[in-house]
């Protein structure tokens, strides 16, 4: 990064230009977010742990989501939808090559998505439907743990795992630190593979490694992730932050047994499912 793009970040405070989470402390509950602060955020390898998903008292703001998969099940448009927008929001290339293809939210079966769990005589619906996989922005990240550049890090006012497309080489160390196979590696260059060029949110390059951001450029704007909008008519998915009792994300989680990807590794996802 250059001294003059240095300079525009520290003035604007913001972090999201170049893929990364918004700098943005949030207070989601059962109404629209609303942007309650803004800072410069910081790179760093670890955030407190959370009311749920941790063990430590909880400090400051860790951003989580929940999807209810019986909202979801026998509607696969309504995976659909979710896929196109999260794809036309982040200029995420249509890359027909599984070696190539570019993956920020997708649908996978469920044996696939929880690995951990027992799949003998498991229900006939769960075997059925394919279920939203993401990057589930850990608590606990491995991928942060791993990168020898700081490309990815922690966003200490959101918790969310960020990525800095400018100061990743490609090493590709973060993909095989992930357990859950959520990043992707531009193994070309992306554009000629998007249809729909979106100006208000920055293409990749060849050479970088890339994943869900939490739509951290919406958060900034006092805006939904793009997923949680696009289902809001079923209330299927559902964004705001673990360590707010009060938010509509805690109280659910509260009164419902959920599950996370693999939680027995110790990351502490941030992503819960109600099955």
């Amino acid at each position: 990064m250059d001294k003059q793009r240095r300079k525009f970040l520290k003035i604007a405070g913001v972090t999201v230009l170049a893929g990364m989470s918004a700098p943005v402390v949030v207070n989601l509950t059962a109404a629209p977010p609303a942007l309650a602060s803004a800072g410069k955020g910081q790179a760093t390898t670890s955030v407190p742990a959370a009311a749920h998903g941790g063990e430590a008292a909880p400090k400051g703001v860790r951003l989580g989501m929940l999807i209810d998969m019986r909202k979801l099940y026998g509607r696969p448009e309504l995976l659909e939808k979710v896929m196109a927008v999260c794809n036309k929001v982040h200029n995420i290339p249509k890359i027909d090559n599984k070696k190539s293809e570019i993956k920020w939210i997708w649908k996978t079966p469920y044996a696939n998505a929880f690995i951990d769990q027992s799949t003998n005589h498991s229900s006939k619906i769960a075997r059925e439907n394919d279920f939203l996989v993401l990057c589930n922005h850990c608590n606990q990240p491995p991928c942060v743990r791993v990168c020898p550049t700081k490309a990815t890090f922690v966003d200490t006012k959101t918790g969310i795992v960020a990525m800095d497309y400018h100061r990743c080489i490609g090493c590709r160390f973060c993909m095989m630190g992930c357990p859950y196979g959520a990043r992707s590696f531009n193994w070309m260059d992306p554009q000629p593979f998007i249809k729909e060029l979106n100006p208000n949110f920055p293409a990749r390059m060849r050479g970088v490694v890339e994943k869900c951001n939490f739509c951290g450029e919406r958060l900034a704007l006092g805006k939904e992730p793009a997923c949680v909008e696009a289902v809001k008519e079923v209330g299927a998915i559902v964004f705001g932050d673990l360590n707010d009792p009060q938010s509509e994300i805690c109280r659910i989680l509260d009164k419902e047994h959920t599950i996370q990807r693999s939680a027995a590794l110790g990351t502490q996802p941030s992503v819960f499912y109600i099955v």
